[in-house]
């Protein structure tokens, strides 16, 4: 039997014999009256060795993270979703029946007590025990308190223990819900309405990607998982609805990495009578305020780099990050031979319907990306990889689009809606004919859009921003698992339960 075998049937003997003992080990009926942070200030005055005046009697539940036994006398520490505070359990205050039955309890159990403020020797505010009651046993030990769940897979895994040992991890997703809590009150004090478009879409639309497939038996028609949001949103627009946003999860049936995970969060809106410069304001006083509330400070380190976020943000050209960033030559970008030249010259390889748009944008990722440490602006992306956004009145080569980058990565994306419904089918047919005979995209005109558009939509400007992305931006994490509480990952090598053994 393996030491951790070995460690379990331990803990379910002890069970057994509490059981036996009469102890309900999953009691339902404890109700705590106070939360633990609650109780700090009421100790405050305290002097070691008082007890607050008058002795009146809290009640608090949570988890056992440590104990300290004695003959006649122990002391735990209890965490909550508040804080943690000592416990000190006295026999002859609990009696000798009950104190029997806690000195086998165990680090990891929760519990329920009931008992009066005091400081110890020490100063350290404590419950002096009046009565404690088992709320759930643990039959698994906690992992070593020193060294935590140091095995990254196990963290993502086993988020329950990740949860429960590291208050790291609790900060990042308590800082993810405020985050998007803070997200949604911006948006609804600019006006926009909040909705919920289909999860499961007839044709995968919005984004270029490998969509999860399903199939509904009554309808008896195939089904996606969504890619992204935005047709459906822009079908609100056309219904009169000016001002939308929806924040939701996407799916795209590919890879896994530090960036990327097959499940996502995504917020898109959408704002009639708008162009993508009134969403640069927006987004740059949306996020710079947000991490203002967030971390107290526009000034943050994200994996050892410093990042200011503090408006104003850059806003370059596709063109001038070249130049300025890449260290291509102007003329290169002028050429659409050099750009072929230039683009095989570092490695790209392009499909035979590439034009010099999506040669310069590979370039663009190369040779810029990874550079854009404080937040900036990328405006002018070719037409020819933006198939859904307005063209650009005075230069039709390239839209009215921006791409927001911090710490090189993309965190938001941009641009002045298309409503044309002739363009906007053309370009359609085009992303498709581009496409051919791909077995993993399963290209398909969106006919209903096109014919929404025909009834009119007002122009408009649209934006996604990576909800994951901008938490980890906002919570210094290095991978998109540390902020996603269930990740995906491979399935785990079963091993054998204990009981096989």
């Amino acid at each position: 039997m393996t030491e951790e075998n070995q460690t379990l049937a331990q803990r379910r003997e002890k069970a057994e014999s509490l059981a036996d003992l009469g102890v309900n080990l999953y009691s339902n009926g404890f109700k705590p009256a106070n939360a633990i942070k609650a109780l700090i200030p009421k100790g405050e005055g305290l002097e070691p060795q008082q007890k607050e005046e008058g002795e009146p009697l809290y009640s608090v539940a949570g988890r056992i993270m440590a104990m300290r036994k004695f003959g006649k006398a122990a002391f735990c520490t209890v965490t909550d979703k508040t804080g943690q505070i000592q416990i000190y359990i006295k026999k002859d205050i609990l009696g000798d029946a009950l104190f029997e039955q806690f000195m086998k309890w165990d680090i990891g159990d929760i519990v329920g007590v009931e008992g009066s403020l005091f400081k110890t020797k020490v100063g350290e505010l404590s419950i002096q025990a009046r009565s404690i009651v088992m709320v759930s046993k643990s039959l698994r030990p906690l992992p070593d308190k020193w060294h935590g769940l140091s095995d990254v897979e196990t963290r993502y895994r086993q988020r329950y223990v990740d949860l429960i040992v590291s208050p790291k991890t609790r900060v990042t997703f308590q800082k993810r819900v405020e985050i998007i809590r803070l997200v949604r009150e911006y948006l609804n004090n600019q006006g926009f309405m909040e909705v919920e478009t289909p999860m499961m879409q007839p044709i995968p639309g919005g984004a270029t990607a490998k969509p999860f497939q399903t199939f509904h038996n009554a309808l008896n028609m195939e089904l996606y998982l969504r890619i992204a949001p935005e047709l459906y949103l822009k079908r609100l627009l056309v219904g009169g609805f000016e001002r939308v946003f929806e924040i939701n999860r996407n799916f795209r049936n590919e890879g896994l990495s530090t960036r990327h995970n097959p499940e996502f969060t995504m917020l898109e809106f959408y704002q009639a009578y708008a162009t993508y410069e009134d969403l640069i304001q927006l987004t740059e006083d949306m996020i710079s305020s947000i991490c203002q509330k967030v971390n107290g400070s526009m000034q943050i380190t994200y994996q050892g780099t410093e990042v200011d976020l503090s408006p104003p943000w850059t806003t370059l050209t596709m063109d001038e990050a070249l130049i300025q960033v890449g260290g291509v030559e102007a003329s290169v970008l002028d050429n659409p031979e050099k750009i072929f030249a230039l683009a095989k010259e570092k490695g790209i390889k392009l499909d035979d319907q590439a034009g010099p748009g999506k040669a310069k944008t590979e370039l663009f990722e190369l040779l810029v990306e990874e550079k854009l440490i404080n937040p900036t602006f990328i405006t002018a992306y070719p037409t020819e990889v933006s198939p859904l956004a307005r063209r650009n009145e005075k230069n039709p080569e390239v839209t009215d689009r921006f791409e927001l980058f911090i710490t090189g990565r993309e965190l938001a994306n941009a641009f002045s809606e298309l409503n044309d419904p002739i363009d906007q089918l053309h370009r359609f047919e085009k992303q498709i004919a581009d496409r051919g005979d791909d077995d993993e995209i399963h290209p398909e005109l969106d006919r209903d859009y096109v014919r929404a558009l025909e009834y009119g939509m007002p122009s408009a400007a649209g934006e996604g921003i990576g909800i994951d992305r901008l938490v980890m931006l906002l919570t210094d994490a290095p991978s998109i698992r540390d902020v996603i509480l269930f990740p995906h990952l491979k399935p785990e090598v079963r091993r054998q339960h204990i009981d096989e053994e």
